[in-house]
């Protein structure tokens, strides 16, 4: 039997204006988790998806179980039982989370699909591993968390053997995480091979037994984890030596640039509210962590924030201004006579306009037109001032010349610079992008929700450092991160939110990561008073 299953010889691939693969061979053992890392856009996840038949090389060829094959689509890779979990969801957002995992595959009946025995499998795949998921829900209508264990459950609906994941531990927590390594290594004992594409140094040194490192589309090389340490991988990653501690000096509080107030957000899930009268403050020259297990409300929270959805209750302040006041009795403790009672729910770009930034957490969903260029979307949220626009009409050389300075400034890589499509540019670049876009408007309050999500090592060094000087410069910053490194490392105050309510405030100096999991996984609540019961 042949050691290898399967080998990419030689694979070159071309896009306009960028070589993403030059002549990278990769060769996967049979019942061996293998790491495949590289800064973003170095072109691991076109290598991946040339493995996968969504894309053709110019060169190179693929064999499993060492005779040649030619996959021309996701078809030829499922009948060669090669499955994919895309760092970028392939769902259709209409169906549901049932119907998504048995698209292509659905059982039928004398031409009827028959549902029972397929719901039967995916529940107790589910079980089985740990993939909680409710079939009936519709994809647009869960979280972000809640698809990635959809596109998991979609391989493992397939029973294929070897396994492509691609950025599966971005969209997770640290409990999901541990379990996903536990899954991963389940499958390598069951004799499946793993291609596991991720940024995290930590996870390759947890599971994986072979890692190979891409820069800039070529092959730097093929290390053994066990022979190798994380200062070594980031250094074949990025070229250079990458600072792993955040270094930051004692915050200098100003006023307060973000109060909330008793605020209440339903769900869109169930019939329970999705944030409960939850209260809290940001002020200038600090950063403020929301911290807690995905699902427990701090997905609303920020929407309430930042104008994507309205609360039903509370009072948001911005600046010393209202951009949120609902509510009869919080309507007339501001205005004082119920007669000239009006709700105010500030539209989103006079938010922007009054000093909030926002790193949303679906970049493709509410971050980017993804069929706009890179510089026009870098512009999104300024093209109406003078500098880009005179009497209604776009001033292009200014637009271009400032996206040329960003993409210097935040190392946004792309084919064509700033003309490149949105959609064609890695995960990685166009989180990059959207950082750039939102910290480079000097916003008195940061809204950023896991801004650091695909970004390789070298690139959230930076974006760090960037949060740092903007509290530095006086900024307020509110991070939403499930990081629990980037939480306790980033952050001046933490907030603990699980179930829709803030269970617990820590300075992260005198705390430690299994205290804020005690709270995250409600085990522990302080009372108002700060007292744990």
């Amino acid at each position: 039997m042949n050691e290898y299953v399967i080998e990419m010889l030689n694979i070159t691939k071309e896009f306009p204006g960028i070589r993403a693969n030059d002549d990278i061979t990769l060769r996967l053992r049979r019942g061996e988790i293998h790491a495949l890392l590289g800064e973003n856009g170095a072109g691991k996840s076109t290598l991946m998806s040339v493995l996968f038949g969504l894309y053709q090389p110019e060169k190179g060829v693929i064999k499993k179980d060492g005779e040649v094959v030619r996959i021309k689509n996701p078809n030829d890779a499922n009948s060669l039982n090669i499955g994919m979990v895309h760092q970028h969801f392939k769902l259709v957002e209409v169906f549901t989370v049932l119907e998504n995992i048995i698209l292509g595959v659905e059982p039928n009946k004398f031409g009827f699909l028959e549902k029972k025995e397929a719901r039967k499998k995916v529940v107790s795949l589910s079980e089985r591993y740990g993939l909680k998921i409710d079939p009936d829900a519709l994809i647009e209508d869960i979280s972000v968390g809640m698809q990635q264990r959809v596109e998991i459950l979609k391989m493992l609906y397939r029973d294929n053997d070897i396994l492509i994941f691609d950025e599966p531990t971005a969209v997770l927590t640290p409990q999901e995480i541990e379990e996903l390594m536990h899954i991963m290594r389940s499958f390598a004992a069951e004799g499946k091979s793993i291609l596991f594409i991720t940024h995290k140094l930590n996870e390759i040194m947890a599971v994986a037994d072979r890692c190979t490192v891409l820069r800039k589309g070529k092959c730097i090389g093929t290390v053994d984890v066990k022979d190798t340490d994380k200062a070594k991988l980031s250094r074949m990653m990025v070229g250079r030596d990458v600072e792993f501690v955040v270094t930051k000096g004692e915050t200098q509080l100003g006023d307060t640039v973000l109060e909330v107030k008793n605020l209440t957000v339903p769900s869109k899930l169930h019939k329970n509210n999705a944030v409960k009268d939850v209260s809290f403050h940001v002020r200038a020259g600090e950063i403020v962590c929301l911290a807690g297990i995905e699902g427990n409300g701090q997905t609303e929270c920020v929407y309430a924030l930042t104008g994507l959805e309205k609360p039903s209750a509370g009072t948001v302040t911005l600046m010393g201004q209202p951009i949120v006041l609902i509510g009869r009795k919080r309507l007339k403790q501001a205005v004082g006579s119920l007669s000239k009672i009006k709700s105010v729910h500030m539209p989103i770009r006079q938010r922007s306009k009054l000093g909030m930034s926002h790193i949303p957490e679906d970049r493709q969903k509410f971050g980017l037109v993804l069929d706009y260029s890179l510089e026009e979307n870098l512009v999104l949220q300024r093209y109406w001032e003078p500098m880009f626009q005179n009497h209604g009409f776009i001033r292009k050389l200014a637009v271009r010349q400032y996206a040329e300075k960003l993409i210097k400034q935040y190392d946004i890589r792309s084919g064509q610079g700033p003309i490149t499509s949105a959609r064609s540019m890695s995960g990685g670049n166009q989180q990059k992008a959207i950082v750039a876009r939102e910290m480079d408007k000097n916003p008195d309050l940061l809204v950023a929700v896991q801004p650091t999500r695909g970004l390789d090592v070298g690139a959230i060094e930076y974006i760090h450092k960037q949060l740092v000087a903007a509290r530095d410069n006086g900024k307020g910053v509110f991070l939403v991160s499930l990081e629990l490194d980037e939480v306790m490392n980033v952050s001046d105050r933490i907030l603990v939110m699980y179930e829709g309510e803030i269970v617990g405030e820590f300075d992260p100096k005198t705390t430690t990561v299994e205290e804020l999991g005690l709270y995250m996984a409600g085990a522990k609540k302080q009372s108002s008073e700060g007292t744990v019961h």
